[in-house]
């Protein structure tokens, strides 16, 4: 197993380094907002940036542009206590946290992917199994993410306006996250790959 593990180094160092320093700085965050004022943890992001709609004209202009060009402003809305209600701070979290939980996730599962596969060896089917959960969690997961912000980022526009910027304002935040579909997809197919490798040697052991 000697050559299996050279092969999974450096990812297998870096991948449960970056795990823990993330981990350590979750929970650092959560203590130093029970004991430092000032320190909010895990607050999320209560302000919403319609960026699907703007104005742009010559009555206010903040800006000084060159000859020929102009300047679009794009409204972004925010409680005017950094607080806001308990709904509003509810819906901040519901924008953010699902990503945080959708990295520590997939980090956890690709740490123990390495881990294991440094110790029973690569072509196992025990690899090509945990490959499938990973391609599934980043697959899934990054799809009802995206959509869970989105979700909360209109019900959050909805209580700090009512123009009609708000109307079906999830689908205009929602956004298609191509790149974690895609790595999902491959991850399910190099689980085949791995499967069928691992059954292939599993008969030739039989046959020696």
């Amino acid at each position: 197993m000697s050559e299996d593990r050279k092969l999974l180094q450096p990812l297998t160092g870096i991948v449960s380094v970056t795990l823990r320093i993330l981990l350590g700085t979750l929970v650092a965050g959560f203590l130093l907002s029970l004991f430092v004022d000032g320190v909010h943890w895990g607050r999320g992001d209560m302000c919403v940036t319609a960026d699907w709609t703007g104005t742009s004209g010559s009555d206010f202009q903040p800006y000084e542009t060159l000859p020929g060009a102009g300047v679009n402003y794009t409204p972004a809305f925010c409680p005017v206590e950094a607080t806001g209600t308990n709904w509003q701070q509810f819906l901040g979290v519901m924008r953010t946290a699902p990503v945080t939980v959708l990295l520590i996730g997939g980090l956890y599962l690709l740490d123990r992917l390495l881990r294991l596969a440094a110790r029973e060896g690569v072509h196992t089917a025990g690899t090509a199994a945990r490959l499938r959960v990973l391609g599934w969690w980043l697959l899934l997961g990054s799809l009802v993410v995206e959509t869970a912000a989105s979700v909360a980022g209109g019900l959050l526009l909805g209580t700090l306006t009512d123009d009609e910027v708000a109307d079906a304002a999830w689908a205009q935040l929602w956004s298609a996250p191509y790149l974690a579909v895609l790595t999902g997809l491959g991850l399910l197919t190099f689980a085949r790959i791995v499967g069928a490798s691992a059954r292939m040697r599993d008969e030739l052991d039989a046959v020696v």
